[in-house]
């Protein structure tokens, strides 16, 4: 490194570093006083340190310019007096390769090129109606040997899956953190002695905003890699969305910028945001971010706060009152109603029945109680709350007809899910009956508990082609995806609501806390299809009682008859309707899918005689309030 290079004090007007024609510029608050600066490094790892000066000083920010070609310089860091201080603003950092092994205690800075060919990638900006999102740890993912891929954990192991996540039908994969964190956490034990090591796997804490995660990239540059991914899955439809976590103690100035870098710099098409006091109606009328997702969680302090279009609200709720309808709960039957129709036009709703936290689909129907012995807080960790019901037996069984009612539940857990208007989301492994072997809370699990088992068994196999089949249905059905809330009326005067609920009689559906059946039925003349024609008509009977239980079916248009399309009980052996096509036995625990065939008979006033004041018995509390 030449040692005469010329510097120049500026004062800044932004933070970070970056380079011009005639130099580098540091700018920076987290060093203050008289013996501060910046320390360059070469490539032979020699080193040279260059003070900052009250010259270059605005508010507590620091200004130095460099005059060094940035090929001579390797990386850097910031110093104050004996205090090496990595860059927090850092765009590029080195020294964090290695998973597991923690940050290197030459932990530095390293210097950007933005110079990648994005050919004509742009943001797909996919409709929250149209969109199924699949949550994913970057690791996790991939790691587990029955993945299949030749880069394990990485962004390139995403890369290797698009085939999967494209046949699979999902418009969008969400990341949990994928900017640099520490993931070594240490603590002291009981004697004192050797501090014990924890990995974070999930990076829920401060990180350095910036930067994509070095361990998460197969090669040498985690930048390139992070684009190439998402600019392959964008290749093929897929949005890429990413959690963003910040703590109460970062500074809430700082989070704009970083949100609108990863959306300029990376292309991500939305963002996750968790934390306490977040900007966020900044952040939503920002100009820049106008197109972006901004999706936060339900019970987040800021739900209260005006919503703009671009906002999406993670259902809580949903999974709770959703869970405890699939085992069986009473009064919950009211809640479905709620669930399976809500979508409010003034934000996108994003429905799920697991998520990186707490059980999986799999695991609420085999355990009762969480089983995080294994992360060294004497099970104190994780919820207790997790509405779950392990279908007899705790843990794994042989028995065929404990399997048979797990993946019979969790089908119909799948159905709950991607037939409720709003958007789905599903996190990965779910799809085909991933197990956390009840650990509730697997942040620190790197290994076969926390990562992906890519299941192959008969069960697996089975989940995964009916995951499939509701994820076609609901792409093809436009009525099962409205971008506006039904209204359980006819407006359109075709002699039919939008959505319309049916019990033992037609039009009349069983809300008693008792009552753990509904039929719904969507009328398709309200969704269009792309060539214009008419939506088929829908009917879900639900049953999540011990008894099987007979269910109307309405009756539909002259010409037209019901057929089962699907039931997550013992497909091969799939019930007709009954009662010349007014009725249906519905299996205990089990959903059925019903479609209309045939066209209908055309006449001057063809509309059907229906009785809809009994419909709306009971019904107008929930059409815009959840249940109590």
């Amino acid at each position: 490194m030449d040692q005469n290079f010329k510097t120049t004090y500026f004062k800044p007007d932004r933070k970070g570093v970056y380079a011009e024609p005639d130099g580098i510029c540091f700018c920076t608050d987290q060093v203050n006083g008289s013996d501060c600066g910046v320390i360059l490094y070469d490539k032979n790892n020699h080193s040279q340190r260059v003070p900052f000066s009250e010259k270059g000083k605005r508010g507590s920010l620091y200004g130095v310019k460099i005059h060094i070609p940035v090929s001579e310089c390797c990386r850097y860091q910031y110093y104050c007096k004996e205090e090496i201080i990595l860059d927090k603003y850092a765009k590029v950092v080195i020294g964090s390769k290695t998973w597991g092994s923690g940050w290197d205690e030459n932990i530095s800075g390293g210097f950007f090129c933005s110079d990648f060919d994005w050919g004509e990638d742009h943001p797909l900006g996919t409709p929250y109606e149209d969109s199924i999102i699949y949550g994913l740890h970057v690791r996790s993912f991939t790691m587990h040997k029955s993945s299949g891929v030749k880069n394990k954990g990485t962004f390139e192991g995403i890369v290797a899956k698009i085939p999967y996540l494209k046949e699979l039908g999902v418009t969008a994969v969400e990341l949990m953190p994928a900017y640099e964190f520490e993931e070594c956490e240490y603590s002291l034990t009981a004697a004192k002695e050797e501090p014990k090591k924890t990995i974070n796997c999930w990076g829920f804490k401060e990180g350095v905003y910036y930067a994509p995660k070095a361990a998460f990239c197969a090669g040498e540059s985690p930048e390139y890699s992070f684009k190439e991914m998402v600019r392959e899955l964008h290749k093929a439809g897929i949005e890429v969305l990413m959690y963003f976590y910040f703590p109460s103690a970062f500074n809430r100035a700082d989070i704009p910028d970083i949100l609108k870098y990863w959306v300029v710099e990376y292309h991500i098409d939305g963002i996750h945001l968790l934390g306490e006091n977040l900007p966020v109606s900044v952040i939503t009328q920002d100009a820049l971010l106008s197109g972006t997702k901004i999706l936060y969680n339900e019970y987040s302090y800021w739900e209260e706060r005006p919503l703009y279009e671009n906002t999406g609200v993670y259902k809580d709720h949903f999974r709770a009152e959703m869970r405890r309808f699939l085992k069986g709960d009473e009064d919950m039957t009211s809640a479905l109603l709620y669930h399976q129709r809500n979508n409010p036009e003034d934000r996108g709703t994003v429905n799920y029945m697991a998520d990186y936290n707490g059980f999986t689909l799999y695991d609420i129907t085999a355990y009762d109680k969480k089983h995080n012995e294994a992360n060294g807080e004497d099970n104190r960790d994780g919820s207790d709350y997790n509405y779950s019901w392990n279908c007899g037996v705790e843990g794994v069984s042989r028995k065929k007809s404990i399997q048979e009612l797990r993946s019979r539940q969790i089908k119909n857990a799948l159905a709950i899910l991607l037939l409720a208007q709003g958007t789905p989301f599903i996190f990965s492994g779910d799809e085909f009956g991933n197990t956390r072997n009840g650990n509730n809370n697997v942040y620190c699990q790197d290994n076969e508990t926390g990562w992906v088992k890519w299941n192959t068994t008969v069960m697996g196999k089975e989940i995964l082609e009916f995951t499939r089949f509701l994820i076609d249905l609901r792409k093809k059905h436009p009525i099962l995806h409205m971008p506006v809330e039904m209204q359980i009326l006819d407006s359109i005067a075709c002699g039919y609501p939008d959505v319309s609920y049916h019990g033992e009689e037609a039009w009349r559906p069983d809300l008693n806390p008792s009552s753990r059946t509904l039929g719904i039925m969507y009328c398709g003349k309200y969704g269009k299809l792309p060539d214009g024609k008419e939506d088929d008509f829908l009917y879900i009977a639900y049953n999540m009682h011990w008894l099987p239980h007979k269910l109307a079916l309405p009756k539909l248009p002259r010409e037209m008859k019901w057929c089962l399309l699907q039931c997550t009980d013992q497909p091969e052996i799939q019930p007709e309707p009954d009662d010349n096509g007014q009725s249906a036995i519905i299996k205990e625990r089990s959903i059925g899918i019903f479609i209309s065939q045939g066209k209908p008979k055309q006449t001057k006033a063809r509309i059907a005689r229906i009785d809809r004041s009994k419909q709306h018995e009971g019904l107008e509390a929930f059409k815009n309030d959840p249940p109590a």
